[in-house]
C-alpha cells in the first residue's frame, strides 16, 4: 500500500505528496475547464502515468536482458471526449533503439501493452501506441 495526500490550495491548484518519498506534484485544471494550465492537470497525469509506466516497465526488461535502455522517449498525446468530460484517447509515440533485434523490438512491445497502468483504464479509453525505432 502506498500513501498519497493531496491538498486543495485554492484557485483550481492542488498539492499532492508521495508518502514513501515525500515527493511533491502541482496540479491546476486546464484552461478549457476553467483553470489556468499553469501544473499537469489531474487527466494529464494519467496519460503522463501511462508513458512512465511504459518506460519503467520495457526498462526493467531491458536491464533483466542487458540492453542499454536510456535513449528510449516516449510522447502521450491526451483527447479529452466532451460531454461526459472524460479521457477519451492516450495516443502513445514510443522511441527505441534502432538496434534492437526483432526479438526483442516484440518482447518491448508486449511489454509496452502490459503496463499495469495500460491494463488499468478503462476500455473506452483509446490507446493506439507507435513503436519507432531510431
Amino acid at each position: 500500500m502506498v500513501k498519497m495526500s493531496v491538498v486543495y490550495e485554492g484557485q483550481k491548484h492542488c498539492s499532492l505528496t508521495h508518502g514513501p518519498s515525500g515527493s511533491i506534484i502541482q496540479t491546476d485544471a486546464p484552461k478549457d475547464n476553467q483553470g489556468k494550465g499553469e501544473a499537469f492537470s489531474p487527466t494529464d497525469l494519467v496519460g503522463a502515468a501511462l508513458g512512465s509506466c511504459i518506460l519503467t516497465t520495457m526498462a526493467i526488461v531491458a536491464e533483466r536482458d542487458g540492453i542499454d535502455f536510456t535513449t528510449a522517449r516516449a510522447d502521450v498525446e491526451k483527447e479529452m471526449s466532451p460531454a461526459p468530460r472524460k479521457i477519451a484517447a492516450l495516443k502513445v509515440k514510443i522511441y527505441l533503439p534502432a538496434s534492437l533485434d526483432e526479438n526483442h523490438r516484440r518482447k518491448f512491445e508486449a511489454t509496452a501493452k502490459a503496463c499495469p497502468v495500460h491494463k488499468s483504464l478503462h476500455p473506452d479509453v483509446q490507446l493506439p501506441m507507435e513503436f519507432i525505432y531510431e
